[in-house]
């Protein structure tokens, strides 16, 4: 059923309420549709390893090799599929604004493990060449 002109107006009229009010919230309502799909996509994908991993076993029981090989091919297709179903998606989609410059040098991480070593590395090799 169809909703009225009067209706429509109230809801465009909430729904720029709601982006005035929180902007984030209401881009992460609007992209639950997406998630959705990705939540299809990856059930294909386990179907797909699943699958797969029954013809592997299929061929290595019945000793046909280009079976085995095929089941071996849809796990991995069925793992493609789950990985880019739950992959990074845009910043644009989630709502974030993308950076303005991402060649930007990042600040220095804190002082690690590594970070030390490498400076008494440094250290010790300048020390010897003086």
């Amino acid at each position: 059923m169809p909703l009225s002109e009067h209706e429509q107006r109230l809801l465009e009229q909430m729904e720029k309420a709601l982006y005035a009010e929180d902007p984030k919230f209401a881009t992460s309502l609007r992209s639950s549709s997406g998630s959705r799909a990705a939540r299809g996509r990856a059930a294909l994908g386990v179907l797909g390893i699943l699958a797969g991993l029954g013809l592997l076993i299929v061929g290595v029981a019945t000793t046909i090799i280009a079976l085995g090989v095929l089941g071996f091919l849809l796990m991995l297709v069925g793992s493609v599929i789950v990985y880019s179903a739950f992959g990074a998606r845009p910043a644009e989609e989630e709502g974030e604004e993308a950076p303005a410059n991402p060649s930007a040098p990042k600040p220095p991480a804190s002082s690690g493990f590594m970070n030390r070593m490498e400076d008494r590395w440094r250290k010790r090799s300048e020390g010897g060449q003086q």
